[in-house]
């Protein structure tokens, strides 16, 4: 296996175009979506329908991915994953009404929710865990640098092009992935199981509707006490997928997966922590704009350096988990997390760039630690049966993270606007302390792990 692994010197490229891809897509539409309605003779508001469509698919559709590379292989499933999304691509940008557009992004979910875990459950097959922290350091940056380069692009893009080239640029970037796919991928496949219809209907079902939930609340289309009825809805089918599981001999998603601790933890920390992350991408352009009065690009070139800060940490990563292990890294780094959050209520209209400059360069470095650190112990103790169903939550988990941190710091933010303390500025600074609270919060979590967990991600020796 370690053989073959290192011969397959493509593959983490692969991981890595999907990661992006995915990334990317999932927050360019946004600043598009003014100009695409315009060019649909449609209203701006009837245009999160097309925002809506693919993150539900993504979102019901990614526990199935699991199951599908394991029957019919992670190459062919990944090439026909990558095929559905560039076509998909294609048509969305051919639309010429708003429901070809949405479905169209139907379409482009269904790839887009096998693409990435597909590509991470042959990562994780054939690497050795002794291998695979480096290889998953390598594949989670384009992940970071996705969602902050997404409205920069979208916004370039609509002002200098027009809004077709969003989807369009999608499709070079396919065709080279499906050719690589064909070269590099491995072919992994086990033993066949059953399909679990019921679980697959329960389980996605709680998600699409948690996911909808936290869209209501965010878009404050209907009222409150409808979103969180659609909100805590999803967490009953979830409980009822439980019941399921523990009945059903060979669940979607089985439930010894957590009672592997640091699989449990790594979930747990990645929800919780990524509340604070989530928030950053999506409070700080909104406060540069309509606190301070900067212009959308310029408030989408002021996220790059955490962009920056990501990539420049790369490689540092390993090292740092070498030093230090998971725990007091986890923890460490998530309390820097939440400092550097919670100062952001410091910025000011008249302050210079670079003071908010460095802090987001930072922040980018902090963040490329912990999301590596969280993804490789997640996995780090997973064996060849439940990796694939290990690999689904903890794509499922990423997913509807980064929708959380948005809800959750949309809702602080009309919490202090609603109160009415203070200018339009003060509430920008309250929700960031607020944010950054949480996130030290959540090193509570992490403290979970022991000292010695992810020792076999970093000292070279794979556990027998």
């Amino acid at each position: 296996m370690t053989k073959s692994a290192r011969s397959m010197a493509g593959l983490p490229w692969i991981a890595a175009m999907a990661f992006f891809m995915q990334a990317l897509d999932a927050t360019i539409l946004n600043t598009a979506l003014p100009a695409i309605a315009r060019s649909l003779e449609r209203s701006p508001l009837a245009m999160q329908s097309a925002v809506i469509s693919y993150t539900l698919t993504v979102a019901m559709l990614i526990p199935v991915s699991g199951w599908l590379a394991d029957r019919f292989g992670t190459r062919r499933v990944f090439i026909l994953a990558v095929s559905l999304f560039t076509f998909g691509s294609l048509l969305c940008a051919l639309s010429p009404t708003l429901s070809f557009l949405v479905a169209s992004r139907v379409l482009q979910g269904i790839g887009g929710a096998m693409m990435m875990p597909v590509a991470r459950l042959a990562l994780l097959r054939a690497y050795p865990r002794s291998e695979l922290l480096p290889v998953l350091n390598f594949v989670t940056m384009p992940g970071l640098v996705g969602p902050i380069m997404g409205p920069l692009l979208g916004g370039w893009l609509v002002t200098y092009a027009t809004w077709h080239w969003i989807f369009l640029i999608n499709i070079p970037i396919g065709l080279l992935g499906i050719v690589y796919a064909r070269k590099y991928m491995p072919d992994f496949t086990t033993p066949k199981r059953p399909f679990d219809f019921k679980g697959f209907i329960l389980f996605g079902l709680s998600l699409v509707l948690v996911s909808t939930g936290l869209e209501l609340f965010g878009e404050q289309v209907l009222a409150s006490y409808i979103s969180l009825g659609v909100f805590l809805s999803g967490f009953v089918m979830l409980f009822a997928y439980t019941v399921h599981a523990r009945r059903h001999a060979q669940p979607l998603i089985g439930l010894g997966l957590f009672k592997t601790r640091t699989f449990s933890v790594g979930i747990a920390g990645n929800i919780a922590s990524r509340l604070g992350t989530g928030c950053v991408p999506f409070l700080m352009p909104l406060m540069l704009q309509v606190g301070f009065g900067y212009s959308a690009i310029v408030a989408g070139c002021m996220m790059a350096p955490t962009a920056v800060g990501a990539l420049t940490a790369k490689s540092t990563v390993t090292q740092t988990l070498r030093w230090l292990g998971y725990r007091k890294t986890l923890v460490g780094i998530t309390i820097i997390i939440g400092i550097l959050i919670a100062q952001f209520s410091l910025q000011s209209p008249g302050m210079p760039l670079w003071l908010m400059i460095l802090p987001l360069f930072i922040l980018g470095m902090a963040m490329s630690t912990q999301f590596t650190a969280m993804n490789t112990i997640s996995l780090a103790d997973l064996n060849d049966t439940n990796a694939s169903s290990g690999n689904s939550v903890l794509a499922v988990t990423q997913q509807l993270s980064i929708s959380f941190g948005v809800a959750v710091s949309a809702a602080v933010l009309r919490f202090y606007e609603s109160i009415s303390i203070g200018t339009m500025i003060d509430h920008f600074h309250y929700t960031f302390i607020t944010m950054g609270i949480v996130t030290i919060a959540s090193s509570l979590v992490f403290m979970l792990l022991k000292n010695k967990d992810g020792n076999n991600l970093i000292t070279g020796k794979d556990k027998q």
